[in-house]
C-alpha cells in the first residue's frame, strides 16, 4: 500500500508540478527507508554514547557526514553541475545557533527523536513520533515570529572551511577532524568497555532479506543517506534539509486560518514569503518530507513491523509535547537540524555545523538525564550482538 501510494504521488507531482520535484519525492522515500531499516537514530545513538560510551552509532554519522563531505565539497567549490546551480548549507555562526542547537539537544531526548527521526518514526505508525511532529511543527513557527530578534545578537557572517583555506586544503581538515573524532570515540568506548561495536556486523539473513526487510548494518546506512543527500544537491541546487518544511507547513496552516502569519517580520523576508505564497506542494524541503514519511512507512510494511501503538502515558505525552516545541524551535534558531545544520552544514564546510554539533551534545546530555522524569528510559537499546576488539 505504502508503495502506491508512493507511486501515485510520484505521478501526480510530475503530471501536476514538476519532475524534479517528483525525483526528490523519491530520494524522500529512499531516506525514510535507509532509516528505518538501518534504525539510523540520531536521538539515540547520542544517548548511547553519552551515558553509556557506546560509540558505533556516532560512528555511523561521521562516516555519512565525512562520505558527503568528499562529494559536496568539490562539487559546491565548482558552484554548477549538469546545468543546476548548487548552493551549500552555509549560515552565521553566533548566539542563536548555540542557544538553538542546545535546545534542540535537549528536545531530541525528550521528544525521542531528531527531525528525520520523528518523520520515519510517525511514518513507520509511531503515535508518540507524531505527537512530537505536531509540537515540532508549533515550535518551529514561534522560532519564526522570534528570529529577527536572535539575529540582533552577537554573531558573525557565514563561514565556507573550503572557501577561506581553498577546497583540497578545507576538505583534508574536515576529514582529519572526523577521522580524530571516530578514534577518540573508539578509545572511549574501549575504555568502558574493552571492545567497540563494528559498523558493518550483522549475521542474521542474507543479504538481499536484509535489503529488503531491514537490519541493515550502520555502514549501509550512512553511506546510502550519504549518496541520497548528494543526490538532493544535485536535483534540488541545495543540501537535504527538514526542519523548513515544519515551518511552512505550520504557517501555511496558520495563515489560511486567519492569524496573519505573512504580516510576520520573518514571513516578509523574499525567500520565506515567496515559499509561503507558492504553497507547501512547490516546496523541495516539504515534498522529501513526505516522502520520507511515506519511505518509512513502506520500510515498516516490508519488515512487518507496522503496528500502530497508542497506549501513552502522560509522561509520554508530555515529554513528546515539550520535545517537540523544543525540537521546533532550537532548529529555526540554529538554522538547521541534525539534517539541515549537522549532516549538511559539516558536509558544505560551514563552520555553523561544527557549532551545531558542540552546543547539541551538551543539551542531548541535559535531555538524556531529564528522561527518567517523564517514565521515559535513561539508556538507549541494549548494544548490538557480536562486537570486535
Amino acid at each position: 500500500m505504502a508503495g502506491l501510494f508512493i507511486a501515485a504521488a510520484v505521478a501526480a507531482l510530475a503530471v501536476a508540478v514538476d519532475g524534479r520535484l517528483a525525483a526528490l519525492l523519491v530520494v524522500g522515500g529512499l531516506a525514510g527507508l535507509a532509516l528505518h531499516h538501518a534504525l539510523f537514530g540520531f536521538a539515540s545513538s547520542t544517548r548511547r554514547f553519552l551515558l553509556d560510551r557506546r560509540g558505533v552509532g556516532v560512528r555511523a554519522q561521521l562516516l555519512m557526514i565525512a562520505a558527503a563531505s568528499i562529494a559536496f565539497v568539490p562539487l559546491l567549490a565548482g558552484g554548477s553541475a549538469f546545468g543546476q546551480g548548487l548552493g551549500g548549507a552555509i549560515a552565521p555562526v553566533g548566539v542563536s545557533v548555540a542557544l538553538g542547537a542546545f535546545l534542540f539537544g535537549i528536545g531530541m531526548q525528550l521528544g525521542g527523536g531528531c527531525a528525520s527521526g520523528t518523520l520515519s518514526g510517525a511514518g513507520a505508525g509511531s503515535f508518540r513520533m507524531a505527537i512530537t511532529l505536531a509540537a515540532f511543527i508549533g515550535g518551529s513557527v514561534l522560532g519564526t515570529a522570534h528570529l529577527p530578534w536572535w539575529l540582533d545578537q552577537p554573531r558573525l557572517s557565514a563561514i565556507s572551511i573550503p572557501d577561506a583555506l581553498g577546497w583540497p586544503a578545507g576538505l583534508t581538515l574536515q576529514l582529519a577532524v572526523i577521522g580524530l573524532l571516530v578514534l577518540g570515540a573508539i578509545a572511549l568506548e574501549r575504555r568502558r568497555h574493552g571492545v567497540h561495536e563494528p559498523l558493518a556486523w550483522r549475521s542474521d539473513g542474507t543479504w538481499r532479506e536484509r535489503l529488503l526487510q531491514g537490519g541493515w548494518p550502520l555502514a549501509w546506512g550512512a553511506l546510502a543517506l550519504a549518496l541520497l543527500n548528494l543526490a538532493t544537491l544535485l536535483i534540488a541546487g541545495h543540501p537535504w534539509s527538514v526542519t523548513w518544511g515544519f515551518a511552512l507547513w505550520g504557517a501555511s496552516l496558520a495563515d489560511a486560518l486567519g492569524f496573519g502569519i505573512a504580516e510576520w517580520t520573518f514571513w516578509q523576508w523574499p525567500g520565506p514569503a515567496r515559499k509561503l505564497a507558492a504553497g507547501v506542494e512547490q516546496d523541495t524541503v516539504s515534498v522529501m518530507n513526505v516522502g520520507l514519511i511515506l519511505g518509512a512507512l513502506l520500510g515498516a510494511a516490508l519488515a512487518g513491523r507496522f503496528a500502530p501503538r497508542r497506549r501513552l502515558t502522560a509522561g509520554h505525552v508530555a515529554s513528546a509535547v515539550i520535545g517537540g516545541l523544543l525540537l521546533g524551535y532550537g532548529a529555526r534558531l540554529a538554522f538547521g537540524c541534525n539534517i539541515g545544520a549537522l549532516f549538511s552544514g559539516i558536509a558544505s564546510g560551514s563552520v555553523h555545523g561544527w557549532l551545531w554539533l558542540l552546543a547539541a551534545l551538551p543539551g542531548a546530555a541535559l535531555g538524556a538525564r531529564l528522561r527518567p522524569l517523564f517514565g521515559l528510559d535513561d539508556v538507549a537499546a541494549p548494544a548490538a550482538k557480536g562486537v570486535r576488539a
